[in-house]
């Protein structure tokens, strides 16, 4: 009985291991469940998180595109504006040229009537040049025979003063002397003779040298008068090269416009170098070629109107800063300057204009237009000058 009450209780009490491991089980299964529940709530709460953020962002580029598209809608009504306004001005601006054709038209009539009365004026001044030679030949003349009559005045002057002492010396021998032969006497009334000749010769000299003095005068009054004259017509001319010059300019303005780098310094047309040639070179560039192929269009423009009596030249300056240059190419400032210009003007021949219009010359770093050792005056200094003269 003992025995089988013992089995009893072993049989009752197996049970409880059994169903603790099945507890434990069932709650680290419930644990993983809820784990796994855990990191799917986080995750799926990071993936809503940022679409929202991505929805923001979408909202802000649409906003941001419905401005730019309102503002593309405001800038097209302005260019719409704009061509109405540029329609406009480009109708003026062909009026306007209709009338600079007319006024063209009635400047190159002008033109021909100055240059038929600049012809007649010029033969007038020749046949004054011929005048004035003529003159100048006569005075040279007179001149030598003013030379020679006052050598001949000191010449008498010298016999004179020796008459006169031989006389003073006759005179006290004849005092000394009381007796005195005929001949003696005769050769005295001889020599008073003599010397009353000269005197007139002498009083004769004076009137013709005092004549020529006259007519040298006159002569002088016309030769200023035919220099004063010859002087005017030389300052029509200088007015009317200015007058040129100044119609170069501005068609040159108007052909290149108001660019940075290019500018008026009193008579001259510059370029600054950058523009034309890169540093320490003197090729020319593309941007160089574009501006001077304009410039060489009005050149043959102007050479075409300004009349052939004249004798213009375009003078090109090449000019540097003063910081020192040696390369194989250049052994100095001058050498570059003296390239670049020349380089421009064989441009301007290769683009048709003619050759004996033309100079080049290099000036170094040698007349700066400002001093100073800043960027902005070296950058000044560094040029090309176009000049309209007189050969």
């Amino acid at each position: 009985m003992a025995l089988s009450s013992r089995r009893r209780n072993r049989r009752s009490q197996d049970h409880w291991p059994g169903f603790v491991d099945a507890l434990a089980q069932l709650l680290i299964i419930i644990i993983f469940v809820l784990m796994v529940f855990v990191l799917a709530q986080f995750f799926l709460g990071q993936m809503l998180s940022g679409r929202e953020a991505a929805l923001e962002r979408l909202s802000r580029q649409v906003a941001e595109l419905t401005d730019l598209l309102a503002i593309e809608r405001d800038a097209n009504d302005e260019m719409r504006l704009s061509v109405a306004q540029l329609t406009a001005q480009l109708t003026a601006a062909n009026a306007q040229v209709e009338n600079l054709e007319a006024t063209l038209r009635q400047t190159a009539q002008e033109t021909a009537r100055l240059d038929q009365q600049l012809t007649e004026a010029q033969r007038a001044g020749e046949a004054d040049r011929d005048k004035v030679r003529e003159q100048l030949d006569i005075i040279a003349t007179l001149q030598q025979d003013i030379k020679a009559l006052e050598a001949l005045k000191a010449d008498l002057d010298r016999q004179v003063q020796e008459l006169a002492g031989r006389l003073e010396e006759r005179d006290q021998q004849l005092a000394g002397e009381q007796q005195m032969s005929m001949e003696a006497r005769a050769h005295a009334a001889l020599l008073e003779q003599q010397l009353d000749a000269l005197r007139q010769e002498l009083a004769r000299l004076n009137a013709a040298l005092e004549a020529s003095e006259t007519l040298s005068r006159e002569q002088e009054v016309q030769i200023a008068d035919l220099g004063r004259r010859l002087n005017q017509a030389l300052a029509s001319k200088v007015q009317e090269l200015q007058r040129y010059r100044s119609e170069f300019f501005g068609r040159l303005r108007e052909i290149l416009g108001d660019r940075a780098g290019i500018r008026i310094e009193g008579d001259r047309f510059v370029f600054q170098s950058e523009i034309l040639f890169g540093s320490a070179s003197a090729t020319l560039g593309l941007a160089g070629e574009d501006e001077l192929g304009k410039l060489a269009a009005a050149i043959k423009e102007l050479s075409d109107e300004i009349p052939d009596d004249i004798d213009w030249i375009l003078r090109v300056d090449g000019h540097t800063d003063l910081r020192p240059i040696r390369t194989a190419e250049f052994q100095n400032n001058w050498a570059l300057s003296a390239a670049r210009a020349i380089t421009v003007v064989q441009f301007l021949v290769s683009q048709g204009v003619p050759p004996h219009r033309l100079a080049a010359a290099g000036f170094g770093e040698h007349q700066p237009l400002v001093n100073g050792t800043t960027e902005e005056a070296f950058a000044r200094n560094r040029r090309i000058e176009l000049k309209l003269d007189q050969r």
